[in-house]
């Protein structure tokens, strides 16, 4: 789990390199946000998917990166030092997230 944490960390420390409207002030930051963005995903995002679960399903299941995008750019508000600019960054920054936590996922042997 440590391992996983830290991994996602260089993730979100990679993002202001690809893409234009994040800023991560460090490595401390990118933690922190990694704690706080799990933290939200184990507790409110089966919340907030049960609630939008028709708009889910007429999508397909793309309004799930809807959902995440709304939970990074609420862990913006939260953690300072870490900033996004507009709501279509965070967008994004999610799909981004994503391909990273898969790729973390591969190597850790989580499924």
């Amino acid at each position: 789990m440590l391992l996983r944490l830290i991994l996602n960390s260089l993730v979100i420390l990679a993002l202001p390199y690809l893409m234009a409207g994040i800023t991560v002030r460090n490595f401390w930051t990118a933690l922190l946000v990694a704690l706080v963005f799990g933290v939200l995903n184990a507790l409110v995002k089966p919340i907030l998917v049960i609630l939008t679960l028709p708009v889910t399903i007429i999508t397909l299941g793309l309004f799930v990166f809807i959902l995440n995008a709304l939970l990074l750019w609420f862990t913006s508000t939260i953690v300072k030092g870490f900033e996004i600019r507009s709501f279509s960054t965070a967008i994004l920054a999610a799909v981004i997230l994503w391909i990273g936590s898969m790729l973390i996922n591969g190597l850790t042997g989580k499924r």
